[in-house]
């Protein structure tokens, strides 16, 4: 049948295990949302999150089990998200497969999430080659990697303030939409008109593949406050104007990027790349380069565990083990 991994995701605010053969065939991928606990704060509060893990992750884990066919017993190994995220978020889910691995004698491996994010392009008929250059966008990262071979990385630009998918969720909160903001600002963006106002681009003049996300948010914080309260339409125009620009940004500088590295592949993934305007605009602006972009469909961009599962499943083929000393480390870097 294949190496068999069980992969718990739990990073932040979805509770998620997966059993894959092989890091590529899914045999089940279960995620439990929690966008019901957190939507009337406009965010996620880390200790409800952390709560609500501790409630739904074993029976989250026995669903994967069971959609797989699959016994504790029939695993070759088990895969964790240990960092970035919330610290006491991950530490269920560590806390978890550690105790798994002890009981059933199984290799463990502690992997990155923003891998396992990259590793979501790995189980799509199209998976890339290596060399290939990785924006990794979602509410906590907004990151390019350079992949020049497997399992390694290198950090080319990064956010320097806040992350592309934060800014979606404080902008849709500023607007009185609701929580999580990227699906409800894209939706929103649909009724207006993205040239109605002209938010100003952050300019990192020092030369790096940088983004920042903090300026465009203060201006329309500043819209908001000149010309409130809005109006059904003019809600419509700032969430489509504000989209555009943060997409504008975002494929900008990402194809920038992809020339001075000289890849001619690109991955789009993390939960903002679930984003419509994104992926097509992505999508225009490398085909005019001759670059070939990969997009993992939007249920594999949001966290989920079949990402974990299958950079886990890489790893442990390369020979790494996690000890039972393993920690969650909130801040762990990728490169």
């Amino acid at each position: 049948m294949g190496k068999v991994v069980l992969g718990i995701e739990s990073s932040c605010d979805e509770t998620a295990a997966a059993v894959l053969v092989d890091g590529r065939r899914v045999l089940s991928s279960v995620v439990a949302s929690q966008d019901d606990v957190h939507a009337p704060y406009g965010g996620v509060v880390p200790e409800l999150a952390s709560r609500r893990h501790l409630e739904v992750i074993v029976p989250v884990v026995e669903k994967a089990l069971a959609e797989a066919g699959v016994r504790l017993g029939d695993l070759d190994g088990l895969a964790v998200t240990q960092g970035p995220g919330l610290v006491g978020s991950l530490l269920v889910g560590c806390s978890l497969a550690k105790a798994l691995a002890w009981v059933h004698g199984l290799p463990l491996v502690g992997v990155n999430h923003l891998e396992g994010h990259i590793y979501a392009a790995f189980l799509t008929d199209d998976p890339p080659e290596h060399p290939f250059l990785a924006l990794v966008v979602s509410g906590g990262h907004t990151a390019l990697y350079h992949a020049p071979a497997p399992l390694t990385y290198r950090l080319v630009g990064q956010t320097r303030d806040d992350a592309a998918g934060e800014a979606f969720d404080k902008v849709a909160k500023l607007l009185g939409l609701g929580f999580p903001g990227g699906p409800i600002i894209q939706k929103t963006a649909e009724r207006g008109d993205s040239r109605a106002i002209d938010f100003p681009l952050a300019q990192i003049t020092d030369g790096a593949r940088d983004f920042s996300f903090s300026g465009i948010k203060t201006a329309v914080s500043q819209y908001v406050k000149r010309h409130g309260p809005l109006g059904e339409a003019q809600v419509a125009d700032v969430a489509a104007s504000f989209q555009a620009a943060v997409v504008k940004m975002l494929v900008r500088r990402t194809v920038r990027a992809a020339l001075h590295v000289g890849v001619k592949r690109v991955l789009l993934t993390g939960g903002v790349a679930a984003n419509g305007p994104l992926r097509a605009s992505l999508a225009a602006e490398t085909a005019e380069h001759g670059i070939h972009l990969h997009v993992p469909p939007p249920r594999l961009c949001t966290d989920n565990a079949a990402m974990i599962t299958a950079a886990g499943t890489a790893r442990l083929a390369a020979g790494e083990r996690a000890p039972l000393t393993m920690n969650a480390i909130p801040d762990l870097v990728l490169a």
